[in-house]
């Protein structure tokens, strides 16, 4: 048998360019890290920051996509880690422990508290694993349809199932056909919406342009004499994340969920991305005032740590006598390590008013990138809500996407030679929008103000680079 093949005895003696070579040669390229020529290595991480070889600083603003909320190395989160690795770091996941006990009651709880219905949480690892048990919960549900409503511009996973609902034909084109692909309705994407409407006059005229739907048989999706819907649920992000973190008017949700009572449709809100305080709030829902029959998360409720995601759903819809033992299953779903650290971060954002210190941090961010719209023609549009924000980048003429320049401010961050009060520093973004034109920002939660600065100094650096080139 031949032996394993060794490489360098320790990671710094194997130089990032052979390092480079094997990745070129035995990495899948499938993953996102080769949508730029020549990845970066990264050696480190603390705080807000990332850091190369050379020590030198790389802002975050993007925080591994959102999952890493409370920044980097968190030593509360990282010691809760440790505590479980030492005590109890794997149990099949036919027998019991603790902490996903505690965890799913401290959800279920909070959900019933603030939703107004009792429900049960049944835990996954990934975002898109969620989605899947979300969709065999509502098909379960409801006698087996499986035809969904989802958003153009949303985006719920990779996996066949999350794929199915996510508008982007591109997840989709080279895997064959999609015979129940979500119908994908109009968002109210109001700064490249019909002009000449408010904000909430576009998110009502986007309700009622998705309530024609069933105004009669002939629309195609429902049943006037039977009052039957061939649809089951309606998947959202209340926030978009992927498509640009576009943000809905206030009105959007509540008028939408009214439809959806009327017609018997489910609604199940992704909160993947914009939930565990992203916005301010636990869950991003909470902003538009409306009850979700699910709700599915992931990514930061572990700040990044060993990965955890699930559902909430109202008990009807999740009690043992409709979906008994082995509806639906994973072999690391309700792992110790992930409930654990998850249940720490549900511990520590409940003892100070979290969400207040995050629409005030969020509100100094968006005023800074509102000052750094008017100086720079090339932003055509700014917004957030908490620490979501986005700055989409346009032609000059503060309207026309341009993919390209933000594709090159992106690479230019991170050459990491800007300079600010004398230190050099990087910075991270992360590209998303309809037009992959809008900077999506996601700062760690924990970010101070003079990060805040840091970030705006940055930013208006690039810009100013960007429309010099």
């Amino acid at each position: 048998m031949a032996a394993m093949l060794k490489l360098a005895d320790t990671p710094a003696q194997t130089s990032e360019d052979e390092l480079r070579a094997l990745e070129q040669t035995y990495c899948s390229h499938g993953d996102t890290v080769h949508y730029t020529e020549n990845p970066k290595f990264f050696e480190r991480c603390e705080g807000s920051f990332v850091f190369d070889k050379t020590e030198t600083p790389f802002l975050d603003l993007q925080m591994w996509y959102s999952a890493v909320n409370f920044g980097y190395r968190n030593e509360r989160l990282n010691d809760a880690a440790h505590r479980q690795l030492d005590r109890l770091p794997q149990v099949a996941s036919q027998y019991l422990h603790r902490e996903k006990v505690e965890l799913a009651a401290l959800i279920a709880r909070d959900a019933e508290a603030k939703f107004g219905h009792k429900g049960r949480v049944h835990f996954n690892v990934g975002g898109s694993q969620a989605i899947e048990d979300s969709l065999k919960l509502v098909r379960n549900f409801t006698g087996g349809k499986s035809l969904m409503f989802a958003f153009e511009g949303g985006y719920h996973g990779r996996t066949l199932g999350a794929t199915s609902i996510t508008s982007s034909y591109r997840y989709r084109r080279r895997y064959g056909h999609f015979g129940e692909r979500a119908q994908f309705i109009e968002f109210p994407y109001h700064f490249r919406g019909p002009k000449g409407m408010s904000k909430e006059e576009y998110g009502h005229y986007c309700v009622q342009k998705f309530a024609r739907l069933f105004e009669s048989e002939y629309n195609g999706v429902w049943d006037p004499k039977a009052g039957k819907s061939e649809y089951a649920a309606f998947y959202i992000e209340p926030i978009q994340g992927t498509g640009g973190y576009v943000i809905p008017p206030m009105n959007f949700f509540s008028e939408l969920k009214k439809v959806l009572d009327d017609h018997g449709i489910l609604l199940v809100v992704d909160e993947i991305q914009m939930g565990v305080y992203r916005t301010g709030k636990l869950w991003s829902i909470e902003h538009f005032g409306v009850s979700p029959d699910v709700l599915v998360f992931g990514k930061a409720i572990t700040n990044g740590l060993n990965p955890l995601s699930g559902i909430w759903a109202r008990e009807e819809m999740i009690n043992p006598t409709i979906f008994p033992p082995g509806s639906t299953h994973s072999t690391f779903a309700s792992n110790p390590m992930g409930t654990a650290v998850a249940l720490e971060t549900m511990k520590m954002v409940s003892e100070a008013d979290f969400g207040a210190s995050i629409m005030d941090k969020g509100a100094r961010f968006l005023d800074g990138l509102k000052e750094l719209q008017k100086r720079h023609p090339i932003v055509g549009d700014v917004d957030g809500l908490g620490l979501a924000l986005r700055m989409e980048i346009c032609k000059p003429d503060g309207f026309t996407p341009d993919k390209a320049t933000l594709d090159w401010m992106s690479d230019e961050g991170m050459k990491g030679d800007m300079i600010v009060d004398g230190q050099t520093y990087g910075l991270v973004l992360d590209v998303g929008g309809y037009h992959k034109n809008v900077i999506t920002l996601a700062p760690n939660l924990m970010i101070t103000n003079s990060e805040i600065d840091l970030a705006l100094a940055l930013l208006d650096q690039l810009l100013t680079r960007a429309e010099r080139r």
